[in-house]
């Protein structure tokens, strides 16, 4: 079987927290843009098969599509910031990385990430309107749409609207940071696909806010045409969508699970050790008896 249990499961964070903690800035670099680049595929893919369907089907169809740019990132050790939002804190509260060291990755690799979204955003947007010839077709009117109800509403909603960014972020990255740690729980790649599916599906099909995949939305929203600001982007969405990320990736995902899995199992009882010491002393006891009816029997 190619399942891990969660104990090694944990220790399996623990050494890629160690890992990544100690990539070089150019890796963390081109791996967080590859990141990037596949989630904004991802993304524009999920938008796209969902097309024309109802509210319930276009959430299960673009759900179940999604997972593909994460799991490439997943088979392809790339560096996901909202993954090591979960995996580097559990090396710090295990003595294997400091603080410092997960700022600095955390910090490089969502820079990376943000830079291959951006890229595949501008050559989709040169693809959907023709070299800014054309409208932006159908595929360039929902990115459009989506992206507007990503800040303008939480703008408009004002304060709730910045608390209820900040919330979905939370709840987005409870399960795409499960999915991270998931992908360590087979050594199949069969497994590891199945075990990421589950919670990415789960997110992207109720609409949270991830902010890897917003940094692909709204930017290209942006350069498709759409009436928003880039500082109404950064404070209504990427900020307390980033917060959230890191609150439902590092509380909720790393650290539970860690301490969840902190001690080890008491060490099972030696039943048979245990069973063996009243067999050796009734030996002993008989062979006590044995002798004492020989003694009689001689005397008499």
């Amino acid at each position: 079987m190619d399942y891990v249990v969660p104990q090694r499961l944990m220790e399996e964070v623990e050494a890629a927290s160690i890992k990544k903690a100690a990539l070089s800035t150019r890796a963390m670099l081109l791996k967080g843009f590859l990141s990037g680049a596949l989630l904004a595929y991802a993304t524009g893919l999920a938008f796209k098969t969902s097309e024309g369907f109802t509210t319930g089907a276009a959430a299960l169809i673009s759900g179940a599509v999604f997972p593909v740019g994460f799991a490439m990132i997943v088979l392809l050790g790339l560096e996901l910031a909202t993954g090591n939002f979960a995996v580097l804190p559990v090396g710090i509260v295990r003595g294997k990385t400091s603080a410092a060291a997960m700022l600095r990755n955390w910090g490089w690799v969502y820079l990376g990430n943000f830079l291959g979204c951006v890229f595949v955003g501008f050559l989709l947007t040169v693809t959907l309107t023709e070299g800014f010839s054309k409208g932006t077709g159908p595929l360039g009117a929902r990115i459009i749409a989506v992206a507007q109800d990503k800040t303008l509403l939480y703008e408009h909603a004002g304060a709730a609207g910045w608390w209820t960014a900040f919330v979905k972020g939370i709840l987005c990255n409870w399960m795409v940071a499960l999915g991270t740690v998931l992908g360590m729980s087979s050594t199949s790649t069969t497994g590891k696909i199945a075990a990421i599916w589950l919670p990415v599906a789960t997110f992207f099909a109720l609409a949270l806010e991830h902010s890897v995949v917003n940094m692909f939305v709204i930017p290209t929203a942006i350069m498709l045409g759409a009436d928003i600001g880039a500082a109404q982007w950064l404070f209504w969405n990427q900020l307390p969508v980033t917060l959230g990320n890191i609150v439902g990736g590092a509380l909720l995902t790393g650290l539970l699970l860690h301490y969840c899995n902190a001690s080890r199992p008491a060490p099972a009882p030696n039943y048979s050790a245990i069973s063996a010491r009243p067999v050796a002393g009734s030996i002993r006891r008989r062979r006590c008896d044995g002798d004492s009816t020989s003694m009689t029997s001689s005397v008499g």
